[in-house]
């Protein structure tokens, strides 16, 4: 081990000892040791089981359960479960109309939080954050009060004005799950976006301010692009709930009869494993759900970060201009005149420092 002598007299190491670099590993152990057990075992475990398959004998398997290698026939089943192929394009629908409203409301209202003429803004940011902390299970049985026909105050009141509404019915659940998702998620996603408002420096908006820009054209101009970061996080974690959705649906099946036991990707790999101990089909949707969210999140990075469009001009007229100088090199390299065998002897014959520039020799001339 070297050592080295400071101008105080005490020796330090410049070598970590072997307790040192232990005490990170040490440190880290207690999550290693959870996030294997609740995140990595568990993937993996979905992995193979949705390669296999359960045979019973008897009705209900009490001549035996034997398990055996499936292959793709599980994941050939999940696609072929009109059920599920429909739940995860209504999915789809709603996450194009759902996320889209919940972003445009929590940065709506993290720029008006976080504006000078905001008055008592922690007052407001804990106001709107607190959906976030009733359990899904609980908000959504308190929702589906504010649905329920003869229950709901809300329903009353428009049908004293003449109006019908019908919140549970086939053609308008899936919105009312939308809103009960969008009370609870958009205080949250507010946070995230004030977090990053609150990096901006203040000499931003300070050379704003001397440049006469009004409080719209701060927020539009300064705010929302220096914001992208967090946009972009918030609508990828929108993007990842959306396939995942699941209390919702099953606490409002008990009121609404239009949602089935296959109404979300995930409701139906519930109904799969614990309904009709079909495990390996349901891990093979489990899997199929967390491809798709992969796919669709990896879209929306792709699409979000592209460079700006007069950086990708200039890309593509470099690319151009390099197509072309090796066209013209290629031309230029067969535009030249090929010396044959036959030709060599000429040239050696005609060629010296002896000769003049007309082939005669300088006795000749």
């Amino acid at each position: 081990m070297t050592t080295t002598q400071p101008r105080n007299g005490f020796r330090t190491s410049t070598k970590a000892t072997s307790a040192q670099k232990r005490a990170p590993w040490i440190l880290l152990a207690p999550f290693l040791a959870l996030f294997l057990l609740t995140f990595v075992i568990p993937i993996i475990s979905a992995l193979f089981q949705s390669f296999t398959t359960v045979d019973r004998q008897g009705l209900f398997g009490e001549d035996g359960v034997t398990g055996r290698f499936a292959g793709f026939d599980n994941y050939v089943t999940a696609l072929n479960d009109t059920g599920f192929v429909a739940s995860i394009g209504r999915m789809l629908l709603f996450g194009i109309v759902q996320v889209p409203v919940m972003i445009i409301a929590c940065t709506v209202l993290a720029l008006l939080l976080e504006s000078a003429s905001a008055r008592w803004p922690a007052f407001f940011r804990a106001v709107y954050f607190m959906p976030y902390g009733v359990p899904g299970v609980i908000a959504t049985i308190l929702w589906s009060f504010l649905y329920v026909p003869g229950l709901s105050p809300i329903v009353d009141l428009l049908q004293s004005i003449g109006l019908q509404p019908d919140f549970l019915g086939a053609n308008s659940v899936l919105w009312s799950i939308a809103n009960i998702v969008t009370w609870t998620y958009t205080g949250y996603n507010m946070l995230i976006i004030v977090a990053q408002l609150k990096s901006i420096p203040g000499e931003v908006y300070e050379a704003a301010k001397v440049d006469g820009a009004n409080a719209f054209q701060v927020a539009w101009r300064i705010q929302i692009p220096l914001i992208a970061p967090a946009l972009v996080l918030t609508t990828v974690f929108s993007i990842i709930g959306t396939l995942q959705l699941f209390a919702e649906p099953q606490i409002l099946s008990t009121v609404a009869p239009a949602i089935d036991t296959e109404y979300t990707p995930n409701y139906a790999a519930y109904t799969n494993a614990f309904a009709f101990n079909e495990y390996g089909v349901a891990s093979a949707q489990a899997v199929i759900i967390a491809l798709a969210a992969f796919v669709l999140s990896f879209a929306f990075l792709a699409l979000t970060n592209r460079p700006p469009k007069d950086e990708r001009d200039r890309r593509r007229r470099a690319k151009r201009d390099g197509r072309e100088a090796r066209t013209a090199l290629q031309k230029r390299a067969s535009a030249r005149p090929v010396v044959t065998a036959q030709a060599a002897p000429r040239l050696q014959a005609g060629s010296g420092p002896q000769h003049g520039t007309n082939g005669t020799t300088g006795a000749d001339a």
